[in-house]
């Protein structure tokens, strides 16, 4: 009978009230404070053309795992938010998962093209057209499934076609 009720309990911790009173998707179990952590980046790079002294801080940035972000974070339900993510769609999770990953390859590629940029100047046009055409594109995707769009991968892998596209910058 115990253990009846401590199921109950948690089903009722991720009650989709609850979720929603905590800016948990009440369906995906997903928040988007998550995307926060790249959205401040995305910022940063949008920035550089005319702050090239937050090329540093682009650079210095680092994945975070949905986990370890919320961990880490000030987010009033961050535990609520860790147990929701626990419990996310296996399906809808994976594409979550693939779909963070692909963004922070692309993020890296950034990375890779300041670090790599000559002495002169950034190639502010590529990195722009890399973050517009790759990252905010995986970003709303990454957005559209925590808010219930269909779980799907919907994109290819073109990390050879970035870093193709860096080689052929410093080329």
């Amino acid at each position: 009978m115990g253990g009846g009720l401590v199921i109950e309990m948690e089903e009722a911790d991720l009650s989709p009230q609850r979720l929603a009173e905590a800016n948990i998707h009440p369906d995906t179990r997903l928040a988007t404070d998550y995307l926060n952590h790249f959205n401040e980046v995305v910022m940063l790079i949008d920035m550089l053309p005319t702050m090239p002294d937050f090329a540093p801080e682009v650079v210095a940035w680092e994945p975070r795992s949905y986990v370890e972000h919320f961990r880490n974070s000030r987010f009033k339900a961050r535990d609520l938010a860790i147990q929701a993510y626990e419990a996310v769609n296996p399906v809808r999770r994976a594409a979550f998962e693939a779909t963070i990953r692909e963004t922070e390859k692309a993020l890296g590629a950034v990375q890779t093209m300041i670090v790599e940029a000559p002495l002169d100047g950034l190639p502010h046009e590529a990195i722009a057209d890399l973050t517009e055409m790759r990252v905010k594109p995986l970003l709303a995707h990454a957005m559209g499934l925590i808010n219930g769009g269909p779980p799907v991968f919907a994109f290819a892998d073109e990390s050879a076609d970035t870093q193709s596209a860096i080689d052929a910058l410093f080329t």
